[in-house]
């Protein structure tokens, strides 16, 4: 992964302990939690009991198919031509054999699911993630991720139903698919939030600021995290 390594990017422990938004983050994570108290969670906890297992995994299966073609664009971009001949190949199967995704077939003839998104993509040609940051719905960010999600959102089919002429086609469609795909991912997170809220007792912020930055560096390396002196000038190595 040399185009990143290569640049003066921001360490994961600088970015950690830079938060000059943290006044907003705060704010903002407060509001994202009562947010989800309120509505969200108890939308999920609705969307569970009226759905058996099979039919949540089919839900689930066909917005991680659609999914896919941002994620073989995404290989693309980054150079995992490899990995995008399997991606593209999931959603062909997957669409076709699988009925427009609802069963994940791919899965079994061991080509599994990837997971790449706009801002991997721009931290892979050396884009620096900048300060930790909250937004409003979509929880932890930063300015590059920021980006990310409209490249995203861009790659995927369903922002393109508008052109259509038909009213249902161009509003009540694309946004039924995405408050469905939004609850459907919502209950998926029921397990991880009680990690999340037994384990920051007093410290909840830091604790998820920290988790974030984490996982985001070590998605954009692929697990191949850079030496922290490997991003240090070699004016400053001891003598």
């Amino acid at each position: 992964m040399g185009f990143s390594t290569g640049c003066a990017i921001t360490t994961l422990k600088e970015a950690q302990q830079s938060d000059p938004w943290q006044g907003w983050n705060k704010s903002m994570q407060s509001f994202n939690d009562g947010f989800d108290k309120h509505i969200y969670k108890p939308l999920a906890q609705g969307y569970l009991k009226i759905t058996n297992d099979a039919v949540d995994e089919a839900v689930t299966n066909f917005f991680s198919n659609i999914n896919d073609i941002g994620v073989t664009i995404n290989d693309i971009l980054q150079l995992k031509l490899l990995q995008g001949g399997m991606d593209i190949s999931r959603f062909i199967i997957n669409s076709t054999a699988g009925i427009a995704g609802i069963f994940d077939w791919a899965s079994k003839i061991d080509l599994p699911k990837h997971d790449e998104d706009f801002g991997q993509t721009l931290g892979f040609w050396g884009v620096p993630s900048g300060p930790y940051l909250v937004l409003p719905f979509f929880g932890p960010s930063t300015p590059t991720d920021t980006i990310g999600l409209i490249g995203d959102a861009l790659l995927d089919p369903l922002t393109y139903t508008f052109f259509f002429n038909s009213v249902l086609a161009s509003t009540v469609l694309p946004l039924g698919a995405a408050a469905l795909d939004a609850t459907d991912y919502r209950a998926g997170l029921m397990t991880s939030e009680k990690i999340v809220d037994e384990g920051t007792v007093g410290e909840r912020y830091d604790f998820i600021k920290s988790s974030y930055l984490q996982h985001r560096e070590y998605v954009i390396h692929d697990g191949n995290l850079p030496e922290e002196n490997e991003l240090m000038p070699e004016d400053d190595e001891p003598l």
